[in-house]
């Protein structure tokens, strides 16, 4: 199957209704806390706040989701108040006395959890940066710029954050480069950085060289320092839709790159990799977790869906088909979209739940948690509209 210019134009309609129609208003204004700054987004399904501590990413994902809205689709006041909401509180709160950033604090900012990885980090960065963008305050793009080399420091110094493990079995994964691409991709497109492109080719140089395995046809979620893998049942589990996450990162980039022909095959490889690996072919949508080499996996929740696959995997097959023109990302794209939306959406109170059973039934209701919030889908949504939009300008 193709898409008409019809067709891509209802489409991008769709996506710009749902997320400014649907998703964004199920979480704002009433999830910005007025009385100690930054979100309380821990909501049942119909917006009813079921915790009000904070998670820490989720305070950057927010205030760079409000800036973002506010940077590329409408100036509205209240977004850009609501994007300083967030990057107050992450000021004020959400640092420890070593620099580093906690995971989850008390709704009035108290910490209780600081995690091994810098995640918390390179989503302050985006969200100070998209910021910095939109207010036009220089001292916040210093802080971004000045953060993301300490992201740097921690993706590429050994021993400097505290290890998962022990020593005896060395490994590392693909979110450390990834995430760091898309944190460089964001930095570069909202305030600048000359060390961005520089560092975004190597990292996609290591998830080429370490984790995409040609002769198996996959793309591996961690590995051994030299690439190779681990014939235990972590180094063997596979995450697809993560995978296909860091392959729009790259297409992304190679859109950047006057669309580099290099880049697009790889991402599009990656792509069709982990859609074999991932797709339910008896119920529909993405698995979670499967092994390379087909053996049980260890997670008992590896056969359900969660919703950030989806919006991942949306994303990457409507932005290898806009750049390609293969019909083959047309058809995934319009099985993957029908599937989620028919799922995941809430139509009576707005938002996706976040977790279904592998039949596609809802395993709870949750629309927000520690790690559930307003960022895979209207990102999902917003780029979506983004990518249409660009396309049909051009066509």
């Amino acid at each position: 199957m193709s898409y008409s210019k019809t067709d891509l134009i209802n489409l991008k309609d769709f996506y710009q209704n749902q997320l400014l129609n649907d998703t964004i208003p199920f979480w704002f204004p009433h999830s910005i806390d007025t009385k100690y700054g930054g979100y309380l987004l821990m909501r049942d399904k119909n917006g009813d706040l079921i915790d009000d501590d904070k998670s820490v990413w989720f305070q950057g994902r927010t205030a760079w989701l409000l800036a973002t809205l506010y940077n590329t689709v409408e100036p509205k006041q209240e977004w850009l108040e609501g994007a300083k909401s967030g990057i107050d509180f992450l000021n004020k709160y959400c640092f420890d006395t070593d620099g580093r950033m906690f995971f989850h604090v008390t709704r009035d900012g108290n910490p209780i959890r600081k995690r091994r990885y810098y995640f918390s980090e390179t989503f302050a960065v985006i969200a100070m940066s998209a910021y910095a963008k939109a207010s036009k305050d220089e001292a916040i793009a210093e802080m971004a710029r000045s953060l993301f080399g300490e992201c740097i420091k921690y993706s590429t110094t050994p021993g400097l954050l505290e290890p998962k493990y022990t020593s005896v079995r060395p490994s590392k994964g693909i979110g450390s480069p990834m995430i760091m691409i898309n944190t460089a991709q964001q930095l570069r497109e909202t305030i600048g950085d000359p060390r961005c492109d520089e560092w975004i080719s190597k990292w996609i140089a290591e998830i080429e060289r370490d984790f995409v395995k040609d002769d198996i046809k996959c793309v591996m979620e961690q590995v051994a320092p030299d690439g190779s893998i681990i014939d235990h049942i972590d180094g063997r589990t596979l995450n697809p839709g993560h995978a296909i996450e860091g392959a729009w990162f790259i297409l992304h980039e190679a859109k950047y790159r006057n669309n580099d022909p290099h880049l697009i095959a790889l991402g599009c490889k990656m792509l069709d990799y982990m859609w074999e690996r991932g797709w339910d072919k008896e119920h529909g949508g993405i698995l979670y977790f499967c092994d390379v080499y087909g053996q049980p996996v260890q997670e008992y929740w590896q056969d359900m869906k969660f919703w950030w696959p989806h919006n991942e995997v949306i994303i990457a097959t409507l932005l290898a088909y806009t750049m390609t023109g293969d019909e083959k990302y047309a058809k995934w794209h319009k099985m993957i979209h029908e599937y989620a939306y028919s799922k995941f959406h809430d139509k009576e109170n707005g938002e996706w739940f976040g977790y279904l059973h592998r039949d596609g039934s809802i395993a709870q209701t949750a629309k927000g948690n520690l790690f559930k919030g307003p960022f895979h889908l209207p990102r999902q949504e917003w780029y979506c509209t983004q990518i249409l939009n660009e396309y049909l300008e051009k066509n």
